[in-house]
């Protein structure tokens, strides 16, 4: 045996196995030698007129497009030599890849690169054109980006596409100004000035855009560049202009028609500045509303909290900032300058939250402060604590908080600020957050404002399995009082599931309402007839929701209702997937079978679509004086004797 065999070791590689021989290395130098080598060669590809020998059975292992080409079926099958249209240079780095496997990318020139990005598109190399793809973003700079773009768009690259509109947006002035600007194709050039978020001033783009015409005079007085002039023009927005820029700059230039110019300054006039469409910053995943990026609140009491980003140390004294809440139209509330036009879509708002208090608000947006669009609007809804807010992406440069409710007093308190946008957009319906995921989670701010138990948020804790005679669950007195719940904003939710104490074999029965305000209340089920155990999962028609309540009727053993989970929107896809459902639906079939059939039929889930009640009394309301929900009460014991022996 040959000593120059190396046999893997067991500690080598986890995946590897004693006796098992790596020579990879071996077997590319071997065949990489061949590359440009007659030796054994059996076809000669022709390319920019020079012959160059290969290997047909290398070349079909390696590209699907050379085994259809040579081994297909096709005439060149037959054919010694075969005429390829490709760049020579790149076409023989290609080679040199497919025999060894290897590619120097930094050693060749920038140009031959995006040749060989097009050659990989073109053979069907997917490994080579997303390693190159890699390359060229990490190369990227003014020099080259628009030329890269080009390339991009020419072969279907999106994900190369919008890596390189993203530098360009980042650095949109210095790209104005730069000679690869004019080297920009038609299409790319169309695609960069449609963004929102290619933002510099729009004379300064309007200039670019007219050398970039001077410096392709031979496209522009084509038959196909005279029907694409006026849609490039179209692409900037005059609008955003001002007159004098208009009449100064606009205006001399002779591929601007009088109407486009007169169509520009009655939009100006005529349409209000939310109405037009405006180029702003945008900053991925990134919070915009800081000192550091130049934010500052400019209306409001106690003005420097909200912004500083300490969302630990407040009470109340301190902390937070603040306005007065009135009934007049132009109430100022809190407002917030960014330090420029920027691309948002998503704000987090953490209210004051050290008692059980809950807020209505509406948050409003402008880029000049005359004309404002409201983006949320709670202000018929009570919130607490940390605020989700989604809306549909604008360009803002200034943010309006107007608190109109508090619960406790008629000062409307915003502990942090944070504005930013973001890809991650959970699914919405009527501006409201319509959750996949339990939001009833205290992580989630959602609080227990009714019911007693031992912990004060064991039902929101998400702990189903840890649960006794003595502890594990929150209750109430029948006939007197609920378990109320309120999540920390308004969402449109149609499920809710809940597990009612099940360590022995006693049934509940019960109803559920929904509120927004504590006032209007509508029941989404209605099972104060049946004879419940164990898990419930209750489908209604979907509706906003920020209050939930549960009110027990029955109990087969004691005057306590006991619930120990609740979670919304229910975790389960359908009912059928609840095993705990599905042993209930059992029992139930099995006792309507020996009945004879007398038992009537399951009742549904829900209460029909429409049902709903309204409830003047709203239970009680958080406050800073409320006392703690922490007594404890064993099932066979009753809330007011549960309550004593707390006391004791």
């Amino acid at each position: 045996m040959s000593s120059q065999h190396q046999y893997m070791t067991v500690n080598n590689s986890p995946s590897t196995r004693v006796g098992d021989i790596e020579h990879i290395s071996h077997l590319s130098e071997h065949i990489g030698s061949l590359c440009l080598s007659s030796e054994y060669s059996d076809v000669t590809l022709v390319v920019e007129g020079q012959r160059i020998p290969a290997h047909k059975v290398i070349l079909a292992a390696s590209s699907d497009y050379f085994r259809a080409l040579l081994y297909g079926g096709m005439r060149e099958a037959n054919q010694a030599e075969v005429e390829l249209q490709a760049p020579l240079q790149a076409f023989k780095a290609l080679l040199r890849y497919v025999y060894s496997g290897h590619m120097g990318l930094s050693l060749l020139r920038e140009d031959t690169v995006l040749d060989m990005l097009g050659l990989a598109h073109q053979f069907n190399f997917q490994e080579l054109e997303a390693a190159i793809s890699d390359y060229l973003r990490q190369v990227l700079a003014l020099r080259n980006v628009c030329s890269v773009l080009d390339a991009a768009r020419l072969y279907g690259l999106d994900a190369l596409m919008d890596y390189c509109y993203n530098f360009l947006d980042r650095n949109a002035t210095e790209v104005l100004q730069h000679d690869s600007f004019l080297q920009l194709s038609v299409e790319a050039l169309q695609g960069l000035l449609e963004r929102d978020s290619f933002f510099a001033p729009e004379v300064d783009i309007f200039k670019a855009v007219c050398s970039w015409f001077n410096a392709n005079q031979q496209w522009v007085k084509s038959e196909s560049g005279m029907m694409q002039v006026e849609k490039i023009l179209k692409c900037v927005r005059l609008t955003l202009m001002s007159l004098e820029e208009l009449l100064t700059v606009v205006r001399p230039f002779a591929l601007v028609t009088p109407d486009m110019l007169l169509d520009a300054i009655q939009e100006k006039t005529q349409t209000k500045s939310t109405d037009l469409r405006h180029r702003g910053l945008l900053l991925p995943e990134e919070n915009v509303a800081t000192p550091k990026r130049g934010a500052r609140v400019i209306s409001g009491d106690m003005r420097s909290a909200l912004l500083d980003g300490d969302t630990e140390n407040y009470d109340m004294e301190r902390g937070y900032t603040r306005h007065t809440i009135s009934d007049a139209p132009d109430n100022p509330g809190i407002l917030v300058r960014l330090a420029t036009s920027t691309i948002i879509n998503h704000l987090r708002l953490l209210l004051w939250d050290r008692d059980n208090r809950s807020y209505a608000y509406y948050v409003e947006v402008s880029v000049d402060q005359k004309d404002w669009v409201r983006v949320i609007d709670h202000s018929n809804y009570f919130c607490r604590s940390w605020q989700n807010l989604y809306f549909e992406a604008r360009v803002v440069q200034y943010i309006k908080i107007v608190g109109t409710s508090n619960t406790v007093n008629k000062v409307f308190h915003a502990v942090a600020l944070e504005a930013m946008y973001t890809a991650r957009v959970p699914p919405l319906c009527n501006g409201l957050v319509r959750p996949t995921q339990n939001v009833a989670t205290v992580d989630l701010a959602a609080v227990v404002i009714e019911g007693i138990s031992r912990s004060r948020n064991a039902l929101l804790n998400g702990d189903t399995e840890h649960y006794d005679w003595e502890q594990g669950y929150t209750c109430h007195q029948l006939g007197s009082g609920a378990i109320v719940v309120q999540l920390a904003q308004p969402y449109m939710l149609s499920s809710i599931r809940m597990l009612l104490w099940d360590c022995d074999y006693r049934h509940y029965s019960y109803y559920v309402e929904t509120s927004l305000n504590y006032w209007h209340w509508d029941m989404v089920a209605d099972r104060t007839r049946d004879h419940c155990r164990s898990w419930q999962v209750i489908y209604f028609t979907p509706r906003p929701v920020s209050i939930i309540r549960i009110v027990g009727t029955h109990n087969s053993v004691n005057e306590v209702f006991h619930l120990v989970h609740l979670e919304c929107p229910a975790q389960v896809e359908e009912p059928r997937d609840d095993p705990a459902a599905k042993k209930q639906r059992n029992e139930r079939e099995n006792a309507r079978n020996a009945a004879g059939g007398s038992v009537s039929p399951e009742r549904r889930t829900a209460s029909p679509a429409g049902s709903a009640r309204s409830v003047s009394s709203a239970g009680s309301v958080g406050s800073a004086d409320d006392p703690p929900i922490s007594a404890g009460i064993p099932p066979a014991e009753t809330a007011k004797e549960a309550a004593e022996n707390y006391e004791e």
